[in-house]
């Protein structure tokens, strides 16, 4: 537990930072242990037979080891780390982060990143090379990035040096979008021009649609009239109330909700928001879209 609190506070990250050598964490790494044994051997047996060549072998796999500690930390340090994260996610979808690995000289290093029960392994050359990590939020409400480990192993795999990001920002995770049944005819209907105000009869013109004749007007032998209709302003809007979604469940009113407001982007319709404790005013694009994604995410 004190072991765990010491590196949260120790590796905090928020947006960018440079690899130095308080850090890095350097120490001997599964085979290496095997490594120092042959060594502590190769050492007794030196001098428990007094045989130099033994001892200078002794020395010579002692030097290799120090020579592993100081390539591995070299892998890691001087090496700056930026981190782009998204404005708000979505349950089951991706929610990607970015890593900005930069560094002032090319120079080649032999990463693993370890995040989520995931481990990628990364070879970075370039002076700027961004590398994508994908979460995939299983509610919604906050959400907070697990621990991830950077470590490299490179060259002999004897002693391994490493570094955490614990990344303090949290994001708001939007429900997943449901869309309404099909018996819900209410709802449906909402997406169609509304044309039942009538407003006016015409007399027919070459062109008009057939569709269109007042044929009450036909059969009382008046002639050939046009119906016209006052066709509504909000024909391309939609208002979007809890309290009208189909279901008793909260999380399911907020993902049909959400569908409908992916629907209305899709359509270029304009949509407002109504939540028990939050509005939305009508409107229509990118901004509109990620407030109301905040606000059922929040609800």
């Amino acid at each position: 537990m004190l072991w765990q609190n010491w590196i949260n506070k120790r590796f905090q990250f928020k947006a960018e930072k440079q690899l130095t050598q308080k850090d890095v964490l350097v120490f001997i790494y599964q085979q290496g242990y095997l490594y120092v044994v042959l060594i502590l051997i190769t050492f007794i047996a030196g001098v428990n037979y007094a045989n130099n060549l033994i001892l200078a072998f002794c020395f010579l796999i002692s030097a290799v080891l120090c020579m592993s500690f100081y390539l591995t930390f070299k892998q890691l340090h001087g090496l700056s780390i930026e981190l782009v994260l998204p404005e708000i996610g979505q349950v089951e979808s991706a929610l990607q982060l970015q890593m900005h690995f930069k560094q002032h000289h090319s120079q080649p290093r032999y990463l693993w990143l370890a995040y989520a029960d995931h481990i990628e392994q990364l070879f970075i050359q370039d002076t700027h090379q961004v590398v994508d990590l994908n979460f995939f939020p299983k509610e919604r409400g906050q959400f907070s990035f697990p621990e991830i480990k950077i470590y490299s192993t490179y060259p002999f795999g004897l002693v391994r040096a490493w570094s955490y990001f614990f990344i303090q920002k949290t994001l708001w995770i939007a429900p997943k979008a449901k869309s309404l049944a099909a018996e819900n005819k209410q709802q449906q209907h909402s997406f169609e021009p509304d044309m039942d105000e009538f407003r006016e009869l015409r007399n027919f013109k070459e062109g008009d649609s057939l569709q269109a004749v007042s044929w009450k007007q036909v059969a009382q032998g008046q002639g050939l009239f046009i119906k016209v209709f006052e066709q509504h302003q909000d024909q391309h809007s939609l208002e979007i109330h809890y309290a009208h979604m189909p279901s008793p469940s909260h999380e399911e009113k907020l993902s049909l909700m959400m569908g409908l407001v992916e629907q209305c982007e899709q359509l270029q319709y304009a949509y407002a928001l109504y939540l028990p404790d939050s509005e939305l005013a009508k409107g229509i694009g990118r901004e509109q879209y990620l407030q109301a994604k905040l606000l059922l995410a929040q609800a």
